[in-house]
């Protein structure tokens, strides 16, 4: 891994990469969510699960904006966590926050979508299915 004068890991983060990998975070703890949903037995329990859940969503797109912001107002220099001893100043810490607060409000906001989403499907089930509980 090549690193430039300051010794900062290269290529630098792009946005399109880090939320990348904040979605597929998501889905895969979307895919624990569902496990963790089916091993619920009462369908009021599932419900009132999925709906405490789904409230996961509205604190990730809060993130995601705060993230996007210090993406921003980084200008260019963003680091990864592990740049984080290449730090010379507090307000050089932007440059690491905002790539960590963007991935974590992504993987939130899909985790959140996705148990609306169950939450919706398991309200809709009709008594005595599987889904239903």
């Amino acid at each position: 891994m090549a690193l430039d004068r300051d010794g900062v890991m290269l290529p630098r983060l792009r946005p399109s990469d880090v939320a990348r990998r904040g979605v597929m975070y998501g889905l895969l703890g979307a895919v624990l969510l569902a496990v963790a949903v089916v091993s619920i037995t009462g369908h009021s329990d599932r419900r009132e699960f999925l709906a405490v859940a789904s409230v996961v969503g509205l604190f990730g797109a809060i993130q995601f904006v705060i993230g996007a912001g210090f993406w921003w107002a980084s200008a260019g220099d963003i680091r990864r966590l592990r740049d984080w001893n290449t730090l010379t100043s507090q307000a050089a810490s932007v440059t690491v926050v905002g790539p960590v607060f963007l991935r974590a409000g992504l993987f939130l906001l899909v985790l959140g979508a996705a148990a609306l989403g169950l939450y919706q499907l398991v309200d809709a089930a009709p008594y005595g299915s599987w889904l239903h509980g």
